[in-house]
């Protein structure tokens, strides 16, 4: 129990017009890495048949529907009803952290009114949302992230790299902002740089599971070193000697 009360509470608001259900356990899960879930409500207008996909989530998951009724047609009033109950809930000072599930930019200023109080704030939604919102949270989690199957784990990583940016001046950003004068510095520190920088990165959005290995494939440019002596083991990060005088020119 002492254990679980320090962790920090989170809210999951799920816009289920604007979020896929089949999604749910994964994303239930990747926020319960950030903290424990106390609060988990799902808006909608639940007399469509649109919400239907949703229904038979709600009691194995333990999520409260919010009825909100579409007053004008083609109107969609689902994100007023979460930016109210999301604003209800920060100024009862229950929850730590907040996660909003959608891709819809309306949601980009509740974001902002959030993090304005110091709490924590996790996006999730496709890519196709908006920079405006991604920007606005302390860390965004791409869906397509977190639909992992047995034929894309066939790919190769280089096919899975074709169509993606270049992460490396990005990961060279970082670890300048966290470097200054020292050679090697702590990846777990990168991590969170790179987080600031750009709440939507992930390493799973280049191919790879976690930073370390992102690391790993960018053996020109990074080199790794791991100290055992503490527990748990520390790993530490430093420019390649060409990188280095490259950077020094």
């Amino acid at each position: 129990m002492d254990e679980q009360s320090k962790q920090e509470k989170f809210a999951v608001l799920i816009d289920g017009d604007n979020a896929q259900a089949s999604l749910l356990p994964q994303i239930l899960a990747e926020i319960s890495k950030f903290g424990m879930i106390t609060v988990k409500r799902i808006y909608g207008d639940w007399t469509t048949t649109s919400m239907n996909s949703w229904k038979k989530l709600l009691h194995k998951h333990a999520i409260q529907p919010i009825q909100q009724f579409r007053y004008t047609v083609g109107k969609n009033a689902t994100d007023s009803a979460m930016i109210i109950d999301a604003m209800d809930l920060l100024h009862s000072n229950d929850v730590g952290g907040f996660c909003i599930v959608s891709s819809d930019s309306d949601y980009t200023r509740l974001a902002t009114r959030i993090r304005e109080e110091g709490l924590f704030v996790i996006g999730v939604g496709e890519k196709k949302t908006p920079e405006a919102f991604t920007n606005a949270c302390n860390q965004f989690i791409y869906c397509e992230n977190l639909t992992e199957t047995k034929e894309t784990n066939k790919i190769t990583k280089k096919e899975e790299k074709s169509d993606l940016s270049d992460p490396e001046p990005l990961l060279l950003k970082a670890f300048e902002m966290v470097a200054r004068e020292e050679e090697w510095i702590n990846l777990s520190t990168m991590g969170s740089v790179l987080r600031r920088l750009d709440p939507a990165f992930d390493p799973r959005t280049f191919g790879h599971k976690g930073l370390l290995s992102l690391i790993k494939d960018c053996r020109k440019t990074f080199t790794l070193k791991r100290d055992d002596s503490k527990t748990p083991s520390v790993i530490y990060v430093a420019l390649t000697a060409q990188q280095a005088d490259a950077g020094n020119k």
